[in-house]
């Protein structure tokens, strides 16, 4: 078993009397490519948001790369990154700013040679001076990639990464994204709404319905153990279970 990158244990997330997140544990390892599954208000957000400490835990324990993320946050992230649609970049300022400003923060070196290659990896060199503000979705979507990679992440938190992209765009950002964990052996977690997708990218998946972890496996072969014939099918009679 490849180095564990992430380790998630009891993690429990109340809102006053309502439960977000009730004793999920799972891990993460290098090189691994996670999807985190489960209808709107299952959980997936909120667990995201803990593990990068913008939310703190009701209880239980998170730590990246043996680093616990409630004593020593600022550590824990030293090597950790993230691009979700609902944390979008500084819209007054450029493309090349952001990532600059970014690039600084991370401390990476050889920033601008850094930049100059996730522009063209991400083909925005015609964005580079354009205020990321006046950029379609899709455009600012891959802004946010560029910025997830400028660090060269042990661990890449990806919320809904290709929501906003054509199916072409998609494609070749999961291309890239595969490449780079494999290369840089980073640990992603994905959560995503296309179960085409997640079969395409994930090496695991969890589903996550009121707010427990009730499947882990291997999305291709996780459906026919359970009856179904593909992982969106088995998603729908998870997710009507969950209603009933």
């Amino acid at each position: 078993m490849q180095n564990e990158i992430l380790s998630v244990t009891n993690l429990t997330k109340y809102y006053g009397s309502k439960i977000a997140v009730e004793n999920i544990s799972f891990s993460l390892h290098a090189n691994e490519i996670l999807g985190l599954l489960g209808p709107n208000g299952a959980g997936k957000t909120t667990t995201i948001n803990m593990i990068l400490g913008v939310l703190e835990p009701s209880a239980g324990h998170i730590r990246i790369e043996n680093h616990d993320v409630a004593k020593d946050r600022q550590l824990a992230l030293l090597s950790t990154n993230f691009a979700a649609v609902y944390s979008p970049l500084p819209g007054n300022l450029t493309v090349r700013e952001n990532l600059n400003v970014f690039g600084k923060i991370y401390g990476v070196k050889q920033l601008d040679s850094r930049i100059t290659e996730l522009l063209k990896k991400f083909h925005l060199e015609r964005f580079k001076e354009t205020r990321v503000g006046t950029l379609s979705s899709g455009e600012q979507t891959r802004v946010s990639l560029a910025k997830a990679l400028l660090n060269r992440p042990h661990l890449l938190l990806l919320d809904e990464p290709t929501a906003s992209l054509d199916p072409n765009i998609a494609h070749e950002i999961r291309y890239i994204i595969k490449e780079f964990a494999k290369k840089n052996n980073t640990a992603v977690l994905w959560t995503s709404h296309n179960m085409y997708e997640v079969e395409e990218i994930c090496d695991r998946v969890l589903f996550l319905d009121q707010t427990k972890i009730l499947l882990e496996g291997n999305p291709k072969t996780l459906p026919k153990e359970h009856g179904q014939k593909n992982l969106e099918d088995l998603f729908i009679v998870l997710a009507q279970r969950g209603q009933s």
